[in-house]
């Protein structure tokens, strides 16, 4: 019979990470999804900065947002990103990540709105793939398109985020791009430690299965920090697997509407509600916003730009 470890009574090391602590992050509409979908999603600034507060109070440490005008289209516009942050603050202190995802090449307003508004991160696509979703029942894609993120396209983009002190969340959606940070590290561009978010069951990037995050989580840079993105059907049954391997999770309604009975969730907070029950259930706890900037290697929301680049 194998013995049974013994607690040794030593304390932890107060340098290391809490492993019983886990980032919970809400994504709070996406770019894709509108109200014909789920009339939950938001699209003003109040509306998004009312979401960003129902899911802090649900548990979420940090919220990702994408701009969207009054019709719901989205927006890279920097006055809109401005606006948002200034709505948000003015109901909570949750950590900020902005979207970058663009299919275009051309990311200037992104580079703009990055170091004006300065989020505590931003997120960085880490490869070009095919991005896609397919109807079985009508046969036919409903989209197609090539997702382009070039290593020209990333170096601009983590330019503007090192400039304004952003973390950048590497978001993978196949293990090449997990591998494909090295070359950015080599050249300075990314510093560790680094932060990943592992999106699975996109059709075109790696599928959600646990060996999956197995696989992704041994490939990154030892000392990473990384999350797990569950897109659509199998979303919570992803976030129980990111939780037994010790990772972070996200919810929110850019990934899934559903809560695990079926129900189609009325805002994000219901989401983050589950989320942070599941972190509880396995002996896990959600992290503070503090917490989380400490983890993430944050700046902190009002340090400057000079400290920010210190942390990261």
């Amino acid at each position: 019979m194998r013995e049974k470890p013994t607690f040794t009574g030593e304390p932890r090391n107060p340098n290391e990470r809490d492993p019983d602590i886990c980032v919970v992050t809400c994504a709070l509409s996406g770019v894709l999804a509108s109200r014909k979908q789920c009339p939950a999603i938001p699209y003003t600034p109040v509306e998004i900065a009312e979401e960003a507060r129902r899911a802090y109070e649900a548990g979420a440490a940090a919220v990702h947002i994408h701009a969207r005008n009054e019709d719901g289209s989205p927006t890279f516009s920097p006055a809109v990103f401005a606006t948002i942050k200034e709505e948000v603050r003015r109901r909570c202190p949750v950590i900020l990540n902005f979207s970058t995802g663009t299919i275009l090449e051309d990311v200037s307003e992104q580079c703009t709105y990055i170091r004006e508004s300065r989020p505590e991160i931003a997120a960085l696509n880490m490869g070009t793939m095919n991005y896609s979703k397919y109807s079985r029942a009508r046969k036919s894609f409903d989209f197609d398109m090539v997702f382009p993120n070039t290593y020209a396209k990333i170096g601009k983009l983590l330019a503007a985020m090192n400039e304004a002190g952003a973390k950048p969340e590497l978001e993978c959606f196949d293990t090449g791009h997990t591998q494909g940070v090295w070359p950015l590290i080599d050249m300075g561009l990314l510093k560790p430690p680094l932060q990943f978010s592992f999106i699975v069951n996109v059709l075109g990037g790696i599928p959600g299965h646990v060996e999956s995050l197995q696989l992704q989580t041994r490939i990154m840079p030892p000392g990473s920090e990384w999350e797990v993105i569950g897109i659509s059907h199998g979303q919570w049954r992803m976030l129980a697997a990111a939780l037994v391997l010790g990772g972070n999770v996200r919810c929110g309604l850019e990934d899934h509407f559903y809560l695990p009975n079926g129900e189609m969730a009325r805002s994000n907070g219901e989401l983050c509600e589950v989320a942070a029950r599941m972190v509880r259930d396995v002996g896990r706890r959600p992290a503070t916003v503090d917490e989380a900037r400490q983890i993430l290697g944050l700046r902190g929301d009002d340090a400057p730009a000079a400290a920010a680049g210190a942390a990261s």
